[in-house]
């Protein structure tokens, strides 16, 4: 074999052996979206338009409380955002436990709330809703772990 074969075989071989690496931690480390720097921070003021029913509460609730803007996380419905849940009640739950805790339960959601209270003091909390019985509740709250 001439040197440029052998170079070309010795190149092939790096090659994938970083491409297969790259692939094999992306696997291990859990690939695709899931990672708590994934989602953006949102701003909840008098303008905004929820998307959804949960973030219809939300803001509802801060005008009530006067506490506007409120930042949240949506996470929405994402099974390993729900393994790093911490809260009051549960810590790491799967959907199977939560559906056995609330009867009836269709959907659930995690999002992290940002606000200042009375006192100008930053409160933040992830907070565990819970769709069941037609109605949005919330269903536990706590923190996320990393």
């Amino acid at each position: 074999m001439n040197k440029a074969v052998k170079f070309l075989i010795y190149f092939l071989i790096f090659d994938i052996i970083v491409i297969g690496g790259y692939f094999g931690f992306k696997a291990l480390k859990g690939g695709g979206k899931s990672g708590l720097d994934d989602y953006q921070w949102m701003t909840i003021d008098e303008a905004y338009m929820p998307k959804d029913a949960v973030e219809e509460f939300i803001k509802n609730d801060a005008v009530g409380r006067g506490s506007l803007p409120v930042y949240i996380k949506n996470y929405g419905h994402d099974a390993k955002i729900l393994k790093g849940f911490k809260g009051k009640q549960f810590a790491s739950p799967s959907e199977t436990v939560l559906g056995m805790f609330f009867k009836g339960l269709d959907d659930w959601m995690i999002v992290d709330i940002k606000y200042k209270n009375e006192k100008e003091q930053d409160i933040q909390r992830t907070v565990l809703y819970i769709f069941a019985n037609k109605q949005w509740t919330v269903g536990d709250s706590g923190t996320l772990m990393k």
